[in-house]
Formats: structure tokens, C-alpha cells, sequence
């Protein structure tokens, strides 16, 4: 996506250009120094000049750094105009039958009194052979629920044994009472002091 932007926004810029500098000088907008280029290769100019007469565009090894400048015949021509082109694209460049290597891109439009104006661009870098980088996939981080939680299985309840409820148990016939115990105490207690107070009585008698 970011690619598709970046190549809308130079093609703007291209066209900008082309407008600009349209009927005033020839120029090559694009591809631009520095650019890689393979397959297919539409070459974004303009050539509509005053006094055109014709027109060629061509293209040539680029010469090392200190060598000399190239000479007419190594120049390899791409297409050549009889009229001025009036669209921004000039022509398409098949760079597919080229080796991979540095290129120079040449146009040159001679005017009818037979003078002519070039325009050069160099440093342009063919690169059919060299697969395109393939971009580095994002990393993956692993889920915390990555793992399949283990299946709940319910237990079977176990259903407990159930007991008869306690019954109260009858009265206890021979049981002792605090009640009664007082009451024999008490009863006891006073048969005692009535047969302490018949001896006590008869002694009496006796000695009188």
C-alpha cells in the first residue's frame, strides 16, 4: 500500500514537471538518476517544442568513472519521432532484453533551422535479474488462550445414604427424680424425729 502511494505521488510530480517546463524545454521527468529500473519502463518526458523537426531517444552503457564520454555509435536508439509527442509518456523502454548493469537514457530533438537540445539522464540501474525483496512477514505472537483449555467433565453426584431420624425413647418407669429424692429425704427425716421424740418420751416416763 505504501508503494502504491509513493509511485502515485512521483507520478504527480512527474506530470507537474512535465507541465511546467511544457513548450519551453525538452526534458526526461522520468525515470530519474538513481532509479532501478526492469521490464517495462515508460519514459515520462516532453519534447513539444517550437520548431520541432524530429526526435530520438536512445540509451548507452554508462561509462566508468574517468573514462571518456561516449562516442556517437554506441548509442542503441529506443524509438525515434517524426512529431512531438504530446503526451507526458514519450514512449516505453522493454529493458527485458538488456543485462542487468548501469545505463545512460538519451533524447535528443533537433529543431528545423538544425540545431538540437538534448536531455540526459544517468546512473539508471537495470535490475531484471535480481528478484524483488520480498517483504519480512510480522511476527506472530502466540495467544494466551493459544491453548485449548481442558474439558470440564462433571463428577456423577454421589447421592449420601440416608438415616431413620432418632425416635425418643419412653419414659424410664424406675427413674429417680431430684424431686422425689428430696421428698423421701424429707419424709425420712421426719419419721426420725418422731422416733427421736417417742424414745425421748419413754425415757422420761421411766425415770419418773
Amino acid at each position: 500500500m505504501l508503494n502504491l502511494l509513493i509511485a502515485m505521488f512521483k507520478h504527480f510530480v512527474v506530470s507537474l514537471a512535465v507541465f511546467l517546463f511544457q513548450s519551453q524545454n525538452i526534458l526526461i521527468a522520468s525515470p530519474q538518476p538513481g532509479d532501478v529500473l526492469r521490464g517495462q519502463v515508460e519514459i515520462v518526458g516532453n519534447m513539444d517544442v517550437p520548431n520541432f523537426a524530429t526526435a530520438e531517444l536512445a540509451f548507452s552503457y554508462a561509462v566508468p568513472a574517468g573514462g571518456a564520454s561516449n562516442p556517437a555509435d554506441s548509442w542503441f536508439t529506443i524509438q525515434t519521432f517524426s512529431q512531438p509527442v504530446k503526451e507526458p509518456v514519450l514512449a516505453v523502454w522493454d529493458t527485458t532484453a538488456l543485462t542487468d548493469g548501469d545505463y545512460i537514457l538519451h533524447l535528443r530533438v533537433t529543431l528545423q533551422d538544425g540545431t538540437v537540445q538534448d536531455a540526459v539522464v544517468s546512473e539508471l540501474k537495470i535490475r531484471n535479474d535480481v528478484p524483488l525483496p520480498t517483504p519480512s512477514p510480522s511476527p506472530t505472537f502466540p495467544s494466551q488462550f493459544s491453548t485449548p483449555l481442558p474439558a470440564v467433565t462433571e463428577k456423577p453426584v454421589t447421592v449420601l445414604p440416608t438415616f431413620p431420624s432418632p425416635t425418643s425413647l419412653p419414659a424410664n418407669p424406675v427413674s429417680v427424680t431430684s424431686t422425689s429424692i428430696y421428698s423421701t429425704f424429707a419424709r425420712g427425716a421426719l419419721i426420725t424425729l418422731v422416733l427421736f421424740a417417742f424414745f425421748s418420751l419413754i425415757l422420761r416416763l421411766r425415770k419418773n
